[in-house]
């Protein structure tokens, strides 16, 4: 029990916002307060883990990702572009060929950026894996990414009932999570079936399992894809705890993802 003075004291880091390269979310309130659980939600092959991996990787900060929906090669051709600029398949043909060594260093400087790429990650391994990090590091990340909620593995889901029975109780373990170590807990997920396609706003109403209860921050993402085969990435704020949010989805802010180097560029203003 304490006070509100004594609260102030016991905050430590929680409430702090982590790094972010998205500054036309910032201009919509929404910050990645370390200490809270968020929801990133979008279609497959939206760019949701692009989303989440720029994030990651910007301001060089503490980060674990739980990578259960891609391997190694993947995450690691991914970041090497984005760090570095460099061109995503040169990356990617550099790396199979066993030709990394011009990228060692760079990489080198995002030593406490770990990835853990279990497919199908329990409760005691998320546990286990985040108190090792801390005994190497002296620390908990400050942001820890989930990709994706649905392939942690906390047992069978006999029914539909059950199955968003079980994400409710994952959500509140996850939220429990960050409210401990004090870090950002980003879990990704997916999106209704009529929304599957990525083309236009998605709603609250739109997230998988209607697990928007607990979530203090849930995102929204579609995509918008010209004849060039640029793409457009449109992240919508439909709940926030401590800012502006539109559960509708149609209002968002726009990034632009550099084919080339993967990165998310902020396009214009949210409209």
């Amino acid at each position: 029990m304490y006070s509100l003075t004594q609260s102030v004291d016991i905050r430590g880091a929680a409430g702090e916002p982590i790094p972010t390269p998205y500054k036309g979310l910032e201009r919509l309130e929404v910050e990645f307060l370390r200490g809270t659980f968020s929801l990133g939600v979008a279609g497959p092959g939206t760019g949701k883990s692009l989303f989440a991996l720029n994030l990651a990787l910007y301001g060089n900060i503490p980060a674990l990702y739980f990578s259960a929906d891609s391997g190694a090669a993947t995450q690691v051709s991914r970041a090497t572009s984005i760090i570095t600029g460099a061109d995503s398949k040169e990356v990617k043909r550099r790396l199979l060929e066993n030709d990394f060594g011009d990228y060692a260093e760079v990489l080198g400087e995002r030593w406490w950026v770990r990835f853990v790429y279990e497919a199908r990650p329990t409760l005691a391994d998320l546990e286990t894996t985040i108190a090792a990090y801390f005994e190497v590091f002296g620390c908990y990340p400050h942001l820890i990414v989930i990709d994706n909620i649905t392939n942690i593995d906390v047992g069978g889901a006999e029914s539909a009932e059950s199955f968003t029975f079980g994400l409710e109780a994952l959500c509140e373990y996850l939220a429990e999570m960050a409210r401990e170590t004090r870090s950002h807990v980003l879990a990704l997920h997916h999106v209704t079936g009529e929304h599957s396609d990525g083309m236009n706003p998605i709603p609250l109403s739109g997230v998988k399992g209607k697990i928007g209860r607990v979530p203090s921050l849930i995102l929204t993402i579609f995509k918008e894809i010209d004849g060039m085969d640029g793409r457009v990435l449109h992240v919508s704020v439909v709940k926030n705890r401590e800012g502006f949010e539109d559960s509708s989805g149609n209002t968002f802010a726009s990034f632009e993802l550099n084919q080339s180097n993967l990165r998310l560029n902020d396009v214009t203003l949210a409209f």
